[in-house]
């Protein structure tokens, strides 16, 4: 996920990015924005040409925003666009998910995770932000990606209104997917894997969490504070054995949401293999919160 973290957590002399932070900071603040937002995203583009759907069983779907204004990051105003994979589910009315990725990710590197979700009932759309995959080249922000989320959001309700729809988000995507939850009143759910309660919290979970350069952070997500305004069931999922993101986060998170919610912590699940491990009690939990699969 975040390989802005986890650089710091095992090659960073925590001193000298301490400095690089202050330097940035000296030399002004969108220069700041400009390198965290690279480091925490770690986008990148597929410069191969569009030619239709390469993956068995999946569609491309291509999504057009509105004109650019030609924020920071933007190589040119016009008509971005998102790429995304649809997959349908395996029945003709199944509930619609809309499939958040993290950091460094893409969604043809999540197939396995979005097969795993059409094998416990979805028809799943997952789509790649701006800066990622086949998406409109662009550096994303916390404002561009939930931009994005909400494209995909709108594009399932024009596509599939008569469905139920719920949001799905992993790592830095389930920070995407709470903002998202909270901003919307059309959401039959919301389920986070492997996530965090802030950009900072995560920070400061690590060896040289107690030097003082939370203040600098630019890219929040600030999920802690926005899950509280989640007016659907939660379902939060987390890795026991998750070394990136400390489960106690994910567990913090949970606290925060109001109820109905349920927290599920796979034995043995890292921040990449929860997913397919704990498809049991997935089915237990999607069973038990949202009655689906009953």
């Amino acid at each position: 996920m975040l390989q802005f973290l986890t650089t710091i957590r095992w090659r960073w002399p925590a001193l000298a990015l301490l400095a690089c932070l202050s330097l940035a900071a000296l030399a002004g603040c969108v220069s700041l924005d400009t390198q965290q937002r690279k480091w925490i995203f770690q986008a990148s583009v597929l410069t191969t040409q569009d030619n239709g759907a390469r993956i068995d069983g999946l569609d491309d779907v291509w999504i057009t925003l509105p004109d650019s204004q030609g924020a920071p990051g933007a190589p040119s105003p016009g008509k971005p666009r998102l790429h995304g994979l649809w997959l349908a589910g395996p029945t003709p009315n199944a509930p619609v998910m809309l499939y958040l990725h993290g950091a460094r990710r893409n969604v043809e590197s999540s197939v396995f995770r979005i097969r795993h979700m059409r094998g416990l009932g979805f028809a799943v759309l997952a789509v790649d932000y701006r800066g990622f995959g086949r998406s409109t080249d662009e550096l994303p922000s916390e404002v561009s990606v939930n931009e994005d989320a909400r494209a995909g959001w709108a594009w399932i309700a024009a596509k599939y209104p008569g469905r139920d729809r719920y949001i799905f988000g992993h790592s830095l995507g389930g920070a995407i997917a709470v903002r998202l939850a909270a901003e919307v009143e059309d959401a039959k759910g919301l389920i986070v894997e492997g996530t965090f309660t802030s950009i900072p919290a995560v920070f400061e979970t690590m060896k040289w969490g107690w030097l003082p350069i939370t203040p600098l952070i630019t890219q929040r997500f600030d999920s802690g504070d926005r899950i509280a305004k989640v007016r659907v069931p939660v379902l939060v999922v987390h890795g026991a054995a998750d070394s990136l993101i400390p489960s106690a986060l994910g567990r913090a998170l949970y606290e925060k949401a109001a109820a109905p919610k349920r927290f599920v912590l796979v034995e043995g699940g890292t921040h990449y293999s929860t997913n397919g491990r704990g498809q049991q009690q997935y089915r237990d939990a999607l069973r038990a919160l949202y009655g689906l699969g009953a």
